[in-house]
Order: structure tokens, then C-alpha cells, then sequence
């Protein structure tokens, strides 16, 4: 009988209870055409929650679609020299020349500038080759010439912390 009645006090679900922290920083990234984060799978949600706010930077006009939805691009490589992101995230995709040229580009300038650079599934190879270095791990964080391998959601958010 009281299931029934609708009152002002009866308990309600809590509204946006999962919803991510304040935005600590803005990162740059790189669309590519089919976009993947590898094995670590979804991280664009896990960076969101650990305070990273991402803009994407098109490498083309086959990296504005992405699962089906067009991108707005709302960075450029201007945002990477001028300091408006603290770093770059870089995903796996696809290998089209005229793609990788692009996130080779970026991340050369990502480098020059001193950002860190946040690398997932194939990306991962792309940037351990601008760097000079060797990274074998579904995730790398690459910041002041050093490699943080990243196997997890905990060690993502420990590198991200570290991003000021």
C-alpha cells in the first residue's frame, strides 16, 4: 500500500552520479581514421575521469568520422606550439600514408615544444620511432625523454597525474 502512494520524501536515484571530476587539463587528440586505443580499450572515458579534457585535431578528412559520428575538429597545430594543450594523445588507426604523415608531423612538433605525449595500440610504435626509443606495451606516456609504460587503468592515471 505505501508502494503506491507518491510522496515528496519518497527516495529518488541519484541524478549524475558517475559523472567525471573537474577538467584539470586539455590534451590534444590526434583523430585517425579508424581510431583505436588497443587493448586498454575505451580511454578517452578514462582520461575524462582522471580531468583531461580532449580536442580533437583532424589528420584528414577521413578521421572526422569516428564510429559513425562526424568530429569537430577543435584543435590545431597551432594549439600545440602556442601552449593552449598540455599534451598530446595519439591512438591507433589507420596506416594511410597521408595519415601517419600528418601524426608524425604533429608529434615532431608535440616533441619540440616539450609536450608529453600520450600513446595507445599503434600509436604507440609511431611515437616510440619519433622518439628514438623502443616501447612494447598496449600504452606509453612519453614526457622529458623518458618511456612510463602503461599496462592499466591505474597506471594511466598515475602518469596523468604527473601532466601539469
Amino acid at each position: 500500500m505505501y508502494a503506491q502512494r507518491t510522496t515528496s520524501t519518497a527516495s529518488r536515484p541519484r541524478q549524475g552520479f558517475n559523472r567525471p571530476g573537474p577538467v584539470r587539463l586539455r590534451m590534444a587528440l590526434i583523430m585517425r581514421s579508424r581510431m583505436d586505443f588497443g587493448p586498454l580499450g575505451d580511454m578517452e572515458t578514462a582520461l575524462r575521469f582522471d580531468g583531461v579534457s580532449l580536442a580533437p585535431i583532424s589528420t584528414g578528412d577521413a578521421s572526422l568520422v569516428s564510429g559513425g559520428m562526424t568530429v569537430l575538429a577543435t584543435a590545431t597545430a597551432d594549439d600545440i606550439s602556442s601552449g593552449r594543450v598540455k599534451g598530446v594523445v595519439v591512438p591507433g588507426g589507420a596506416a594511410d600514408e597521408a595519415g601517419v604523415a600528418q601524426v608524425k608531423a604533429l608529434l615532431a612538433l608535440s616533441q619540440t615544444q616539450g609536450l608529453p605525449v600520450l600513446a595507445f595500440g599503434e600509436g604507440v610504435t609511431l611515437a616510440a620511432e619519433g622518439y628514438g626509443v623502443a616501447a612494447d606495451a598496449p600504452g606509453a606516456i612519453f614526457q622529458n625523454g623518458k618511456v612510463t609504460l602503461i599496462n592499466d587503468r591505474s597506471e594511466l592515471s598515475a602518469a596523468v597525474a604527473t601532466i601539469s
